[in-house]
């Protein structure tokens, strides 16, 4: 598999996105980050940024966005290298399901807690002043990150964590194949 079909793949993934209802309607979930994924580990981590990269060009570019300017998808490519590099570093050290477990546990809090502090200083108010609209209070603006973008971003890790796991599973030989390959090119 190369870049662009998984890149292809990705942005399929990414328009079948989803809210979780206890969290604001704006956090949604979606699988577009295993693509990325399976990139990074099988061709390193500069093909994994790439899939994230160009996923989220191409779907500003198809979608538009709110904002008129790609915040949303900046934070979205944000969110994707906060999860895959630990992934990738730690599968690459131990070449094992248990590698691929502690990497996802570890992306998982790198994008739960990157996230919180990156939208606490930058994407939330980069939001506010693209809307045109009033900036957040300071303490509605630190219950939402703790309430909601911490929690949802854990939540979304584990259920990103679970469907690599199964994808995982299902396609090892043909990733440890890919991988050799790439290792002898």
């Amino acid at each position: 598999m190369n870049i662009g079909v998984l890149s292809s793949i990705s942005i399929v993934l990414m328009v079948f996105n989803f809210p979780l209802p206890p969290f604001p309607s704006f956090l949604q979930v979606d699988f577009s980050d295993v693509p990325a994924l399976l990139a990074a580990i099988t061709m390193g981590p500069v093909a994994g940024i790439l899939v994230e990269l160009f996923k989220n060009v191409l779907d500003w570019l198809i979608s538009g966005s709110l904002t008129g300017m790609p915040v949303g998808h900046i934070a979205n490519f944000t969110t994707g290298i906060l999860f895959i590099l630990p992934v990738y570093y730690f599968y690459t050290k131990l070449q094992s399901i248990k590698g691929l477990i502690i990497g996802l546990v570890s992306g998982t809090t790198s994008m739960a807690i990157g996230m919180s502090v990156l939208n606490y200083v930058l994407f939330l108010p980069m939001y506010t002043f693209f809307l045109g609209t009033e900036p957040m209070n300071e303490s509605a603006l630190k219950d939402l990150i703790i309430l909601g973008i911490l929690p949802f971003n854990l939540f979304k890790g584990a259920i990103i964590m679970a469907v690599t796991i199964v994808v995982f599973r299902n396609i090892r030989v043909w990733l440890e194949n890919q991988r050799t390959q790439f290792d002898r090119a």
